[in-house]
């Protein structure tokens, strides 16, 4: 973390000055906004936390309930949550609170006495490799707290609007300017007062039921399972001795359970199949409780047993799978704009199951996608047109999940097909899921954003429109050793990583041109952020990895473009120059197969995710892929 830029402030250094004429003022909404957001889940905060860092963006986040969130509902992060927190600043403190699921087990009917279970099967939860990351579980509301601390602190002190609604929305094409017509009305009232805000962007994060989509004539379509599932946190002593682990169990007549430990050491969730419903049917019209619930895991758990001390929260619901076409306005049928404006997030674009336990993490990816271009959009370096790229991409994110979510909740609730040598299936589908649900199987086609793989053999460990695997590295001026990958900061800023060619011809040649070109080109975007005021790497953060240990490298002999000057007293940043481990199990080179020889250029998105591979001396291809994201720049 750096901090101090421009003179020693005491303090907690994440706290930002106050830059904004409504900081800090809960629910002073003001007529025209920037942006507005419904909905203070964690799509809708997670959103808000990267607005709330730009008091030039006017943002709004309103939420019908009066307070936040206390408990209840989703509770795992994958492993790409906890990078993609790592760039907020928190995923260390997630560590510490959560609870990490190292080994999940199966258990079946047992083959001599099929009235009772027994366990067939245990697995390593997150295989090795994938991600520095745990996958771990920690309540909702923990996770809302952290966005809500992140935009306290910031120059903005964004603070949610509590007890109002959006009750309808237009859009009025004859203002280009504030073209989202937002129709509220205050919640807290015997005789609520309705208003109205006009907005640039609308982002719809009020889930399934959500009026920003029906607004926008958009529908969640799909199926539903018509089976009845109950799901409790609760604090108990059983009998049970996997009671700690993740545990899926299949019962031979009485249905599902999936065991989820909780953070604490105590706290247990259990999800439990209950009744079949009939497709005409609704899960609420059977009157079911948490006695049902009990009862039931009781039945399943056979001939082990659980005595709940106290039910924490519960609740039953139904399994659909559901999602709409489009994510924005103008994928609607009779679309109502050219340009996106309303955009929907999370559970208001689709919804599935919770055993997977992907929901808030696609959710949050969703808004994690959004935000940047949002905020390049609005600080005047990006189109309009980079805002379709949003449901190009997470559309098809969520219809991948839709579709995982299908096979995993049947193998879940099918009855157990195990003979003595087989592997039960919800074990197979596990494993083979294994990325999926860590959140590393997203992969974003070619566009303006991704790039295609003319180059990947240069560094076939950074796959194109995947996120960015990070690995261990030792920093050359401190020798420091860290994750590459936590030197992205959440905002709107690319990320250029440059692997040293071992050659020394080519060092000497397109090692030095390209950071001569990207020094002083005036196509650079390093050389047109100084230009026009910013710091050399508000746009483009460059970062450079050596083969050689750091012990054999001097700072002092490094291109003035890794050292640049920074902040009202110029002070030169330090942090640009890393070196590889040694070690084939720590060298990143290894690890991520990079060509040693010729060395690479990966670019990667705000978001971490790969835009391209490029060789060292195709520094005019990256300038032009930088200039169609950043039209606006061009000087």
């Amino acid at each position: 973390m750096q901090f101090h830029l421009n003179g020693f402030k005491a303090g907690d250094p994440k706290v930002h000055p106050i830059n904004c004429d409504n900081s800090g003022k809960e629910n002073h909404i003001p007529t025209k906004v920037d942006v507005m957001i419904a909905g203070c889940g964690p799509a809708g905060l997670c959103l808000a936390a990267q607005l709330s860092q730009h008091p030039e963006i006017t943002t709004v986040i309103v939420e019908p309930k009066s307070a936040p969130m206390e408990k209840g509902q989703a509770d795992g992060i994958s492993v790409r949550s906890m990078e993609m927190f790592q760039t907020f600043g928190f995923a260390e403190r997630i560590k510490e609170e959560s609870v990490w699921i190292n080994e999940t087990t199966f258990w079946t009917p047992d083959q001599k006495i099929p009235t009772k279970i027994s366990r067939v099967g245990r697995v390593q939860d997150v295989e090795d490799g994938l991600s520095e990351m745990p996958h771990v579980i920690i309540n909702q509301a923990r996770i809302h707290d952290m966005y809500l601390e992140i935009m306290e602190k910031s120059p903005t002190r964004l603070k949610p609007s509590y007890n109002n609604k959006i009750i309808h929305v237009d859009i009025d094409n004859a203002d280009d300017e504030y073209p989202v017509l937002i129709h509220l009305e205050q919640t807290n009232q015997d005789n609520p007062k309705q208003f109205t805000v006009r907005a640039r962007y609308l982002v719809g994060c009020d889930g399934a039921r959500s009026t920003v989509r029906k607004s926008i004539g958009a529908k969640l379509e799909g199926d539903a399972a018509h089976q009845a599932w109950g799901v409790m946190d609760v604090l108990l002593n059983t009998d049970f001795p996997d009671i700690r682990m993740k545990s899926i169990i299949q019962s031979a007549h009485d249905g599902s359970i999936l065991i989820i430990p909780r953070e604490g050491g105590y706290l247990v969730r259990f999800y439990v199949e209950l009744d079949k419903l009939s497709e005409t049917e609704r899960v609420s019209e059977r009157g079911l409780t948490e006695k049902d619930i009990i009862d039931k895991a009781n039945k399943i758990l056979s001939p082990y047993s659980i005595d709940v001390k106290e039910i924490v929260w519960w609740s039953i619901y139904e399994i659909g799978h559901r999602i709409t076409n489009s994510f924005d306005n103008t994928g609607v049928s009779g679309g109502l704009s050219r340009d996106p404006y309303v955009f929907i997030a999370g559970d208001a674009c689709h919804t599935h199951s919770p055993k997977a336990g992907q929901g808030m993490n696609v959710s949050m990816g969703d808004t994690f996608n959004l935000g940047w271009k949002l905020i390049s959009v609005l600080l005047g370096y990006s189109d309009r047109t980079l805002l379709h790229t949003y449901s190009e991409e997470r559309q098809k994110t969520a219809q991948a999940l839709i579709d995982f979510d299908h096979e995993w909740s049947r193998a879940v609730s099918k009855k157990s097909d195990l003979a003595l040598s087989e592997m039960p299936t919800v074990q197979r589908k596990f494993l083979e899921g294994g990325k999926f649900t860590a959140g590393l199987t997203v992969k974003y086609q070619p566009s303006i954003l991704t790039q295609n793989d003319e180059f990947q053999n240069l560094a076939k460990g950074f796959p194109i429109g995947e996120r960015f695997h990070s690995a261990m590295v030792d920093r050359l001026a401190d020798a420091k050793p860290m994750q590459l990958g936590h030197v992205q900061n959440f905002g709107y800023r690319w990320t250029l990583f440059i692997f040293a060619p071992q050659d020394k011809e080519l060092r000497s040649t397109h090692l030095q041109s390209t950071l001569d070109s990207l020094e002083q080109e005036d196509r650079s975007p390093i050389r047109k952020s100084s230009i026009i005021g910013l710091d050399p790497d508000q746009l483009l953060d460059l970062r450079i990895i050596y083969p050689e240990n750091f012990r054999e490298l001097e700072y002092s002999d490094m291109h003035s473009v890794l050292k640049p000057r920074k902040g009202k007293y110029g002070l030169v940043d330090y942090e640009k120059v890393f070196c590889a481990q040694k070690g084939i199990n720590s060298n990143i080179f290894d690890l991520r197969e990079v060509n040693r020889t010729k060395g690479a250029m990966v670019l990667v998105r705000p978001d971490q995710y790969v835009s391209t591979v490029l060789p060292l001396d195709a520094t005019t291809e990256l300038f032009g892929i930088l200039e169609d994201v950043w039209p606006n720049l061009n000087l």
